[in-house]
């Protein structure tokens, strides 16, 4: 049996009932830590993975609070490191998409988008830092979306917080390395490796951002998207050769 990476580790992941955030915690607890999963309608999920952690002898529990409630956002940190007996890091993955045609989109849609993506993740981190702080240092992990980086229609309000996460982390990584804590940032998904990603993907990189091995990264954004950032836009398939020839004439041999 390989050695865990993170034996005693206490670690709080956000919207952790269902995908890539149930993956997370699901990877955290093979690799030792113990893992406070938060969900806001999605109980069942996370109770379900806090009993196979369980079952697995590792130790985990189930926290709602609803992320368009600032003041529940930020007094989740708290009642994560009551139960864990501290708090070493804080995987940012709770979000909410929508589409809508961008002259269609409500202040309501506009508002609860942000207030969760954004101002949720805003306010569990400061909590979260403060306890850090306390301890002398920590670990901040957000999750963030290739829609930061490449454009959909009927998706602006989703985009422009999945782009705000970035700026966030790189800014607040000035802040709290300061303190010993350090802040990376991953954005999800794929197309040219050839599969699509699983949950436990994101959960081995947010693994390994977390642990030791990662301590020179600070403040940086790692595509783990299967490769689809690579593609240039107005490429149709890669894997097909391009009919046309370019350079006819200037380049010797065309």
């Amino acid at each position: 049996m390989l050695e865990q990476r993170l034996p005693g580790y206490k670690v709080l992941v956000t919207g952790a009932g269902t995908g890539i955030g149930r993956g997370v915690a699901l990877e955290f607890a093979k690799e030792g830590a113990a893992v406070a999963l938060h969900y806001s309608h999605s109980h069942a999920g996370a109770a379900s993975a806090v009993a196979e952690i369980e079952a697995a002898g590792g130790r985990a529990c189930a926290l709602a609070a609803d992320f368009r409630e600032a003041a529940q956002a930020r007094a989740l940190a708290a009642r994560a490191a009551d139960f864990l007996g501290g708090l070493d890091v804080l995987i940012n993955n709770a979000g909410i998409t929508m589409n809508q045609p961008f002259l269609e989109t409500t202040v309501e849609e506009f508002d609860t988008l942000f207030n969760v993506n954004i101002r949720g993740m805003f306010f569990v981190t400061q909590g979260a830092a403060e306890i850090m702080v306390s301890q002398g240092q920590g670990i901040v992990v957000n999750v963030s979306s290739v829609h930061a980086y490449g454009a959909m229609v009927e998706h602006s309000v989703y985009a422009a917080t999945k782009a705000a996460i970035v700026g966030f982390t790189r800014t607040l990584s000035l802040e709290l390395i300061q303190k010993n804590i350090r802040d990376e940032q991953e954005a999800a998904r794929s197309l040219p490796s050839g599969f699509i990603g699983e949950p436990r993907d994101i959960g081995r990189l947010a693994v390994f951002l977390a642990s030791d091995e990662s301590r020179y990264l600070i403040g940086q954004t790692i595509l783990c998207d299967g490769g689809q950032s690579t593609v240039c836009p107005c490429t149709s398939d890669f894997r097909v050769p391009i009919p046309q020839k370019w350079g006819q004439g200037y380049v010797p041999g065309r």
